[in-house]
């Protein structure tokens, strides 16, 4: 009966709103003409899906910045209202061991063009804190009113140090899927038995490997340690989950092994990193482009993730297109997606971009990719954050 009753659903469509208890249903959205554009010669970001059925010495974060009389304190600061950019940047699970990501073999190549190393992270840290770039809340970017009787996205004022400017920092697919794990980057999150957070890994010897050193989510909440003034109010980055394998390194996924175990465990990773200012997002359940597959499908995959991530991490009203590609253009699956109370939409582009359609209760932004491509290809566009030539360590990755 139950499986009778999910195929009505599905058939239905956006006929009917699947209420998951974080939102209200909405049987209204925007209808907005589609204005995303990307700058000429920029193609639309997309990360070739691997086969998931396929199992594939960093140095310490300098701290050699005088604290100014601006930044000297979080808690000891003249704070200005803030009206201009808000710059967002994403990455994904780092590479903790070039020697295992890089090794010539199936899976090096797309290594080395999505992901980048612990060394470049430390790296890009440092230049962002010394350009005075601090990191905030995307929920508290924006803030939903009341106007004219109708519900409506506004940018919610930002009250920063003096001199600061606001950056948002997305991390895509921290699941560690089954094609990370032996190719560089750590395995799963812990909590250490000093409270912490920290990380799980193997090392190229086969040792296992409990280090604070190997993750951005580890390394960053290390680096606001040092430098409170590159967090406003202890924010930290978004953290976008699938499903389909579980999350954080933990499979959560319906048909996994010992699925119960682990959402015990890995509830406890949840609490942690909220505590430490890391919020989350929907990056669908399977990676599908969302502009290729059906409404069914689109509806399908959203009730998996709904089901097997959101009743973990709690409500969201993030959304991190899979591949970067926005369904703006369509307004049934944009519109679905709105009723299942994802407010903020998130896509890729050659520089960080917002628009908040007037009359309407969504955000749309684009996204800059700090990966292997930009690194080598793109060093001019990311000047404003770092110099890729002094970031990018040809050292350890494929020569090309």
């Amino acid at each position: 009966m139950k499986n009778t009753i999910l195929k009505i659903i599905l058939i239905i469509g956006l006929t009917v709103v699947i209420f998951t208890g974080c939102s209200e249903p909405k049987t209204t959205a925007v209808n907005k003409k589609e204005t995303l554009t990307k700058q000429e010669g920029v193609q639309a970001y997309r990360v070739d899906k691997p086969n998931i059925n396929e199992n594939f010495d960093d140095e310490p974060i300098p701290n050699n910045r005088k604290v100014s009389q601006v930044n000297r304190s979080r808690y000891n600061v003249k704070l200005t209202s803030y009206t201009g950019k808000i710059e967002h940047v994403f990455i994904h699970p780092l590479i903790a061991y070039p020697e295992l990501a890089f090794d010539s073999d199936s899976q090096s190549l797309g290594f080395d063009d999505w992901f980048i190393t612990v060394k470049e992270f430390n790296k890009i840290l440092n230049s962002l804190y010394e350009k005075d770039f601090i990191l905030i809340d995307i929920n508290k970017a924006y803030e939903e009113v009341e106007h004219n009787g109708k519900k409506i996205m506004k940018r919610k004022p930002l009250m920063l140090p003096e001199g600061k400017k606001p950056i948002i920092l997305s991390l895509d697919d921290v699941n560690y899927y089954k094609y990370m794990i032996g190719n560089g980057t750590v395995q799963k999150l812990l909590v250490d038995e000093n409270g912490d957070l920290t990380t799980y890994s193997k090392n190229p010897q086969g040792e296992e490997v409990i280090s604070k050193e190997n993750e951005s989510i580890t390394v960053l909440n290390e680096f606001v340690k040092k430098h409170p003034d590159f967090s406003s109010e202890g924010a930290k980055g978004v953290i976008a989950l699938t499903g389909y394998e579980g999350i954080l390194g933990y499979r959560t996924n319906a048909n996994a092994v010992n699925r119960e175990e682990e959402i015990v465990s890995v509830k406890k990773i949840i609490d942690k990193l909220k505590t430490e200012g890391w919020t989350f997002a929907s990056h669908s359940y399977g990676h599908p482009d969302l502009s290729q597959i059906g409404q069914q499908l689109l509806n399908s995959d959203t009730v998996k993730w709904k089901n097997e991530v959101e009743s973990l991490i709690g409500c969201t009203q993030v959304y991190i297109y899979p591949f970067g590609s926005a369904v703006t253009k369509d307004p049934v699956k944009f519109q679905y997606l709105q009723s299942q109370g994802f407010k903020i939409f998130c896509a890729v582009g050659s520089s960080s971009y917002e628009e908040i359609p007037t009359d309407s209760d969504v955000v749309v932004t684009d996204r800059r990719h700090i990966d292997g491509v930009s690194l080598r290809k793109q060093r001019d566009s990311f000047l404003d954050l770092y110099d890729a030539n002094k970031i990018i360590d040809l050292n350890t990755r494929p020569k090309r």
